[in-house]
Parts: structure tokens; C-alpha cells; sequence
């Protein structure tokens, strides 16, 4: 096992966003998180790679309400939940963030690079970096193009790419398809395949249901901040209160 999160509970303020909540992830697994919009899916990737935790340090100096943090989250057989983000990054859970979120001013080269900030040896970031390349040749044809004129498919490339940059062990994608027509959401969809057979274990969280329930090896759907249902895509079409009340299908 990967990844285990027992009894996650978050809030902001008084309001409760993820409640009691338990999953797990086994190593080399390609799984989804599906559910509708507020359902919590995206503050629990943040509180699993540390940011919820380093939001709740911020708030201590302001007026601006409480976060609160409750549970334990364990990966690869070590306790996170209580150590700062970046600890968890060189441990190699790794964050792709929602809408992208390319440094806009910065070439797509600068970018990636910002990956690779933990990296000390220069081999080591030469060798990621033709990976990176060698999963998105965009990426090196537009290596001095300045980030914000990409395209919305190509800046989730470069998402990806500056991610992957970190080496990740568990790479955590959030909502890659936002924003995309169907042709560059089909190929986002493919890279993330191609990611999942080189050995990367990926957590996807998206709305595009029907395509991620053939992808993922196993799905979890959020609602409300609790895990409602769990199982392949097959199964999980088949529970018709699943498919009305929870993926709107």
C-alpha cells in the first residue's frame, strides 16, 4: 500500500468540507476520485500533500476564521499529515494543481524547471527532464515560449511535465480536462495513461466520469466530503443510485 488515509476530517471555519474519510491506494494504481462540484475532492488532494495543514499554520495569524485538520494519512508507510508540504514533496507525493496554474511570465523551460527546485545533482535533472520531453515533445518545441500564450492543453502539459520534473511516487492530478475542447482533453486523457504504464501511481480527480471509469483501476465518489460508494467503473455503473444521484448519468 501506497497511500492510506484513515478518519480525514477538514474544516473551514465551521464548515465541515471533508468528513471522517478513509481510502487507500496500492502502488502502481491508476485511480479516480469522481463526484460533483463542492463534493470536497480537490481541499482533500491539498490536505493529503500538505497545503490544508500549511493553510491552518496561516490562519493562527490572522482573523480570517480556523482551519482544522483531523485524522491520519499515511504514505508509503510513513505518517505525513504532520509534516510541512514540502517534506511531503521530497517524499514524492506530488501535486498537479486544478486550471493548471503555469507561472504565466515565465518561458515553458522556466517552468518546468521550478519542478526540479529539490534536485541537487545535475544528471539526475538532465534524465527527468528528457522524460518529460520524451512524454511531451510540445513541451521542447515550445521550451523558450513564455507559458502564458500556450494553449489551455498545452499549459496542462506543462502542468504535468513540471510535476513529473519532481519524481513523483504518487502523482495526484486535479480536474486536468477543465477548460478543453474534446480533442485536447482526449490526448491529456492518453498521457495520463501513458504516465500510469511507467510505473507512476496516479489519483485523478474529474468530472468526466465516463471516461475515467475506463481508465482507473478503481474508483472512490465523493459527496458531501464522505466516500459514498468504491469499485471499478463497471460496478459503479450498475448501482443506479450511484448513476442518478451522484454522476448525474
Amino acid at each position: 500500500m501506497l497511500l492510506k488515509i484513515a478518519n480525514l476530517s477538514v474544516w473551514y471555519d465551521k464548515a465541515l468540507l471533508i468528513n471522517n474519510l478513509s481510502m487507500e491506494i496500492d502502488k502502481g494504481e491508476l485511480v479516480a476520485l469522481v463526484g460533483p462540484n463542492g463534493a470536497g475532492k480537490s481541499t482533500l488532494l491539498r490536505a493529503i500533500t500538505g497545503l490544508v495543514a500549511w493553510e491552518r499554520e496561516l490562519t493562527k495569524r490572522s482573523t480570517h476564521g480556523d482551519v482544522k485538520l483531523e485524522g491520519k494519512v499515511t504514505f508509503n508507510g510513513e505518517r505525513i499529515d504532520k509534516i510541512p508540504a514540502h517534506d511531503i514533496v521530497k517524499r514524492g507525493l506530488i501535486l498537479c494543481p486544478e486550471r493548471r496554474r503555469p507561472f504565466r511570465e515565465m518561458t515553458v523551460i522556466e517552468n518546468i524547471m521550478v519542478g526540479a527546485y529539490l534536485m541537487k545533482h545535475k544528471d539526475e535533472i538532465r534524465d527527468s527532464l528528457d522524460k518529460v520531453y520524451q512524454l511531451f515533445p510540445v513541451l521542447k518545441d515550445r521550451s523558450n515560449q513564455i507559458s502564458g500564450t500556450l494553449s489551455g492543453g498545452e499549459q496542462q502539459m506543462l502542468a504535468v511535465g513540471r510535476a513529473l520534473m519532481s519524481k513523483p511516487k504518487l502523482l495526484c492530478i486535479d480536474e486536468p480536462s477543465t477548460g478543453l475542447a474534446p480533442l485536447l482533453r482526449a490526448e491529456v486523457f492518453q498521457k495520463i495513461k501513458e504516465i500510469s504504464k511507467l510505473g507512476i501511481t496516479v489519483l485523478l480527480v474529474e468530472q468526466d466520469v465516463s471516461t475515467v471509469f475506463k481508465m482507473a483501476s478503481r474508483n472512490y465518489v465523493l459527496s458531501s466530503g464522505k466516500i459514498i460508494a468504491e469499485g471499478t467503473g463497471k460496478q459503479l455503473l450498475k448501482n443506479e443510485v450511484v448513476r442518478k444521484t451522484y454522476l448525474g448519468l
